[in-house]
């Protein structure tokens, strides 16, 4: 584990995936980066021969309810040939979770730039899902310089009114909440409802996305996310959604690609059509036999795809 001196994260990496049995299909190193008030915990994995400051760069960016645990089938096979790095939005996975925090978009786009800066990050390949399409996109239409190819799936980074009615329940004041921390519903019921032929999950997969979300405190930015998705003007994420959705186009002349789970309830293709208005051009692969979850669902098709993608675009 890299860290910085004086920095002492909540979570002992090295301890939780040891407790959790999780070391085998979470092979990685843990590396922190030193937020103003957060350790942000990042994996940067490259077993090739000569890395370099100008190494290609696979970016993967995760949603809500997972973290990085979620990239692990293709990053194991992908880190042979590129560097790949994946990040824990604070409150997420093995990175901190502090209870007084701004849980917002604004805050996770600029803890992910402040990264992607530290570390010099250049010739970047995003890959995002879930909430992290509008993370991922907002930090590249800021800085489109750093990126060469863009990958999203099942996501959104453009505003909507489309919400699924039990999404919608867990918006619903206090109750909610007790039913997002209290019960853990909303992680517990993704380990199900967002697979597709791959479920039912096996037990220590379903372990690995749920034991950092493991108590109260612990499940405070699943709350968050979801009661910051902006539906009207008046929401506090509405304007800096806004600035992802006109950011987009400061994308149109990178390649894009858009594999996508077709078994989704949430982000459903017609999301997928939205992504098209603003990039005609862009290359899709629609899995009929996978869900929200496409990397549990079609990891080595994934893997596949993305490598030809990067092949034919270099």
């Amino acid at each position: 584990m890299t860290k910085h001196p004086d920095m002492i994260p909540q979570v002992n990496a090295e301890q939780f995936l040891k407790q959790n049995r999780l070391e085998q299909e979470y092979p990685f190193r843990s590396h922190y980066l030193q937020l103003e008030d957060a350790c942000y915990h990042y994996i940067d994995e490259y077993n090739g021969e000569g890395q370099s400051d100008n190494k290609e760069v696979l970016l993967f960016v995760h949603g809500n309810p997972t973290w990085s645990f979620a990239w692990r089938n293709l990053i194991k096979p992908l880190r042979e040939q590129y560097r790949c790095i994946a990040v824990d939005h604070v409150g997420c996975g093995l990175s901190d979770k502090p209870q007084q925090y701004r849980y917002q978009l604004s805050r996770h786009i600029a803890n992910l730039q402040q990264l992607i800066e530290e570390l010099d990050l250049q010739n970047i390949t995003l890959v995002a899902h879930d909430w992290g399409g509008a993370i991922g996109s907002g930090v590249a239409g800021r800085m489109p310089e750093r990126f060469k190819r863009i990958v999203l799936m099942n996501t959104a980074a453009f505003r909507s009114t489309m919400i699924p009615f039990r999404i919608a329940l867990c918006r619903i004041p206090l109750l909610g909440s007790l039913g997002v921390r209290g019960f853990n519903l909303f992680a517990r019921a993704a380990i199900s409802m967002a697979v597709g032929h791959s479920k039912p999950m096996p037990k220590r997969i379903a372990q690995g996305y749920l034991a950092p979300y493991n108590n109260w405190n612990n499940r405070i930015a699943i709350d968050r996310f979801v009661k910051d998705i902006p539906l009207s003007v008046t929401h506090e994420s509405y304007a800096t959604l806004l600035d992802v959705e006109n950011s987009l186009a400061n994308l149109a002349d990178l390649p894009i690609l858009f594999p996508w789970g077709k078994q989704d309830w949430c982000f459903t293709t017609k999301f997928l059509d939205t992504f098209l208005d603003y990039f005609p051009n862009a290359q899709t692969k629609i899995y009929d036999n996978a869900s929200h979850y496409i990397f549990e669902d079609v990891p080595e098709e994934l893997v596949e795809l993305i490598s030809g993608f990067i092949a034919t675009h270099p």
